[in-house]
């Protein structure tokens, strides 16, 4: 299994974070690093400080030089998928290659209410993140882009210069057997299952699904890095026996989510237990 890093900009210092992805950079057990797309806090006391997903992730790309890194995950909702795009190209560049692509239809009803954010139905999230996809995908791989849709649409549009990952690695997290999965095999070179909360054996009957979905458009499902989000709490021997259970079920990319109540030298106390792999 390979390994990454979580840290979503909630609940924390600036100062915390720099440090903790400034560790990981020298750390070569860490592939990548994450941070979220909220604007509250999660789990929890909502009116804590949270900074912004993707200005902190540019800012941290700019202080690293080796570790990858995307925003687990980007909801669809909270962007025009064109400037969404434009995003990505130009942190592709400014990063020296070094972006995914994180992406999900969004769900949080408080953020939505907050700021006026049109939620709708569980088909419209879905509907839209389709049509953002497709958004995404003509716009990160044509030189202009035409597009009509229910949600979205383009005309003789550009997104350059591009970036230098041909072509840019996209992440959909989620776990919907309906809709998200197939979404992966379609569009997906990572695919991020779930949370912490859900279970192993939650984990093996979407994976079942996903082969399934790749079966039916003729992907590589070896082409698809799968990761899940692994627990840190004190107990190292605990994340990697979690860690072990996953990669047995089919998981290859194991992120870390790096507690907030620790020191961030933790990155190196968690790479050397997960070294011993």
């Amino acid at each position: 299994m390979r390994f990454a890093i979580s840290t979503s900009p909630q609940r924390c210092s600036w100062d915390w974070l720099l440090e903790v992805w400034k560790r990981a950079d020298e750390l070569e057990i860490y592939e990548s690093g994450w941070t979220f797309d909220h604007f509250y806090p999660l789990f929890g006391d909502s009116t804590e400080d949270c900074l912004e997903g993707w200005i902190t992730l540019t800012a941290l790309l700019q202080e690293t030089s080796r570790i990858r890194g995307g925003v687990l995950v980007t909801g669809m909702l909270y962007r025009h998928p064109a400037l969404l795009a434009n995003m990505a190209s130009t942190l592709d560049i400014t990063s020296g290659g070094r972006l995914e692509l994180g992406v999900g239809a969004g769900w949080n009803e408080e953020e939505c209410e907050a700021y006026g954010f049109n939620l709708g139905t569980m088909e419209d999230r879905f509907d839209r993140f389709e049509e953002g996809l497709e958004v995404i995908q003509l716009l990160l791989t044509q030189e202009r882009s035409d597009f009509t849709g229910n949600w979205y649409t383009l005309k003789n549009a550009m997104n350059n210069p591009k970036g230098p990952q041909d072509p840019l690695p996209i992440c959909i997290g989620g776990a919907g057997l309906r809709r998200t999965i197939p979404a992966v095999a379609k569009y997906a070179d990572h695919w991020n299952y779930g949370s912490q909360t859900m279970s192993l054996q939650d984990f093996q009957k979407r994976h079942k699904v996903f082969l399934q979905a790749c079966d039916d458009i003729g992907r590589d499902p070896t082409e698809i890095t799968i990761s899940t989000l692994l627990q840190y709490s004190g107990d190292i021997t605990a994340t990697i026996n979690q860690a072990e259970e996953f990669e047995n079920a089919g998981v290859n990319l194991g992120i870390v989510s790096i507690p907030k109540n620790e020191d961030p030298s933790v990155v190196e106390k968690i790479a050397e237990g997960l070294a011993t792999l």
